[in-house]
């Protein structure tokens, strides 16, 4: 087996810190991959990872030799396809944010691997924060604002947000004409994923974006209840349009304080910032920005 293999496998098990997982995503026996870490580690003369029955982890050695291997196959990667003009190929994996997939990913995926056909796609779907290197995930899509320093974040779209109530709710609140009209109402609060806490409501005065929070008798962490809460009559909440667009046409759910509209959400692709961009990543990133068009709209191309 070649080093470059070598490598390949040693980077896999680090990043799943399991052999087996490592084993799974590269198709290979337990057996093979046991045996040639042995080998690498007596030919280097340095042990690289420290096994547990729970947990895989890289030695202080193992660390430097990762780092390395990792700018060493990425640049073979890349050197290979330039003198080749070939096109990407090989397994990749994106985590994408359940109603951006719906909506937005999935209708197009076929179009995707027809073009490029060497790609084998591995799509997962969560709204959690995603491990990328331990868990083994190429990049993730997902929507706001980003909080995870150690990650790049590639803006790809910004998508037009409304605040909406449903006409019980309003029927019964009265219709908001200001914010100040606020004060009397309820939200449908938002847990997010990363801080744990409720998120606010956000409005554009001008230039200026101020935070409102608001009274809630309901909270909840999926983008499916917190609309659905809203049509309940539940609260005001603030979404993408495009999510919501077929409710406001058929009157479910009412538009309040269009001209105080939420700030836009901004759509961003997510990948460790201790990798270089594979190309089968840069491809992916550039079809995804594809799939989405101008703020005003919302609506696929």
């Amino acid at each position: 087996m070649d080093r470059f293999k070598e490598m390949q496998i040693f980077v896999r098990i680090a990043d799943r810190s399991s052999f087996s997982l490592a084993c799974e995503d590269l198709q290979i026996p337990r057996a093979t991959a046991t045996n040639l870490i042995k080998r690498l580690e007596q030919r280097i003369g340095v042990k690289l990872l420290e096994r547990t029955t729970r947990q895989v982890r890289l030695t202080h050695e193992g660390e430097a030799y990762y780092h390395r291997c990792v700018r060493l196959l990425a640049d073979l990667e890349e050197t290979e396809s330039a003198f080749k003009n070939a096109s990407p190929k090989g397994l990749l994996r994106v985590n994408l944010q359940g109603t951006l997939a719906k909506y937005f990913i999935v209708p197009g995926l076929g179009e995707f691997l027809n073009q490029y056909p060497d790609i084998t796609l591995h799509v997962g779907e969560d709204d959690r924060l995603v491990d990328l290197v331990r868990e083994g995930v190429d990049c993730v899509l997902r929507a706001g604002v980003l909080q995870d320093s150690s990650l790049i974040g590639r803006q790809i779209a910004l998508l037009e947000q409304v605040t909406v109530a449903s006409p019980s709710y309003l029927q019964r609140y009265g219709l908001p004409t200001s914010l100040d009209c606020l004060e009397n109402h309820f939200a449908v609060d938002y847990i997010s994923s990363s801080t744990g806490r409720p998120t606010s409501l956000d409005f554009m005065v001008g230039e200026e974006r101020v935070e409102q929070r608001l009274k809630a008798k309901i909270s909840v962490t999926g983008a499916d209840l917190y609309t659905g809460a809203a049509m309940s009559g539940l609260g005001l909440v603030q979404v993408p349009r495009y999510r919501i667009a077929r409710e406001i046409a058929d009157g479910q759910l009412k538009v309040v304080l269009p001209n105080q509209p939420p700030p836009p959400m901004p759509i961003s692709v997510v990948y460790p910032n201790n990798r270089q961009l594979s190309a089968r990543v840069r491809v992916f990133t550039h079809w995804l920005s594809g799939r989405f068009v101008t703020v005003d709209s919302g609506r696929l191309k």
